[in-house]
């Protein structure tokens, strides 16, 4: 072997090592308490909330909206919460990495009673999905449920924004 091919192999090989691990960090789990907590964490901020499941096609069509939204307004937060259980993280993680969104504040329901989260979030809330929460910076919201056009959450952002 020689040094370069060596020195390729290490460099490819200290890449997926660091990946790999930086994917495990990602995700948060939703429990009881956890709405509150975005809420207190993300005080006097404008900031979506897209509620998904890796069981959803509309969710996935959602995603790719979700990415473009992203790329348009770079400074506005954006956090995804994945209504899946615990054991569906590595599906989640593979998701929100092919739509370019591993990087975003990401949760996943934890082993609480899924209806109990639900109804935290929103006692209105049936759980149709997607459910995308647009918070003003006074944390006035507005929910909407379907997948939405690009179009939608332009005109949502417009009436978040300061």
């Amino acid at each position: 072997m020689t040094f370069q091919t060596a020195l390729k192999a290490l460099l490819i090989s200290v890449l997926l090592t660091s990946n790999s691990q930086a994917q495990e960090h990602f995700i948060k789990t939703f429990n009881s308490g956890s709405y509150q907590q975005l809420l207190r964490e993300n005080a006097a901020q404008p900031f979506v909330l897209a509620i998904w499941s890796v069981d959803c096609p509309s969710c996935i069509k959602d995603m790719s909206v979700l990415s473009q939204v992203r790329q348009n307004h770079p400074d506005l937060k954006i956090i995804t919460l994945s209504t899946d259980e615990p054991s569906a993280t590595p599906e989640v993680k593979n998701i929100l990495a092919r739509h370019a969104l591993n990087d975003l504040e990401n949760w996943v329901f934890g082993s609480d009673d899924a209806q109990k989260l639900r109804y935290e979030i929103d006692p209105g809330w049936y759980g149709e999905l997607p459910r995308t929460y647009f918070f003003s910076s006074e944390h006035s919201r507005t929910g909407k449920s379907g997948a939405l056009k690009i179009e939608e959450f332009e005109a949502q952002l417009n009436t978040i924004k300061p």
